[in-house]
């Protein structure tokens, strides 16, 4: 590739880099896409989002649960980098004093858009899915903006102060 072509690509590149506090040490360039699929890109971060968005899972055993049935390693490994990312916060039950409670943090209640966006697209191309579905994407069907704007604040209530 000619000199001038990479400095070129290189300066679009750099279009989309950004500085960001809770930046992941081993992240593998600094484009605002890459920041985010290293921090919340696999399924089973996603799918933890969703469960605590959607669904009111907030315990362990209750992430295990989940139809996905993920391994009890991975789901460790990822409430840790979650809540490294501050993303979720865990607390100690009031109720049970042995369990711990995950619930979203603003930044976590901020990728509402995001998923609910995963969601419309999936919708639109996928051969078949879900009927419940309507308990994602529901709420925003009508008006995007009003949707997500109601799942920010019923999620600020139930997780920012319960």
């Amino acid at each position: 590739m000619p000199l001038a072509k990479y400095k070129r690509m290189q300066s679009y590149a750099n279009c989309f880099i950004f500085a960001s506090s809770s930046k992941a040490v081993n992240m593998r360039s600094d484009c605002p896409l890459n920041f985010g699929v290293e921090i919340f890109g696999d399924r089973w971060s996603l799918l933890i989002i969703r469960d605590l968005m959607f669904f009111g899972k907030r315990h362990y055993n209750e992430f295990l649960d989940s139809a996905e049935e993920i391994s009890t390693n991975i789901l460790a490994d990822r409430l840790t980098m979650l809540e490294k990312e501050k993303i979720i916060q865990k607390r100690n039950d009031k109720d049970h004093k042995q369990k711990l409670v995950y619930s979203l943090t603003q930044k976590g209640i901020d990728l509402v858009p995001v998923i609910l966006e995963i969601g419309y697209w999936s919708e639109k191309y996928a051969n078949s899915l879900n009927p419940n579905r309507d308990v994602i994407l529901g709420a925003a069907r009508k008006d995007r903006q009003k949707g997500i704007t109601k799942i920010k604040n019923r999620l600020h209530k139930e997780h920012i102060h319960p």
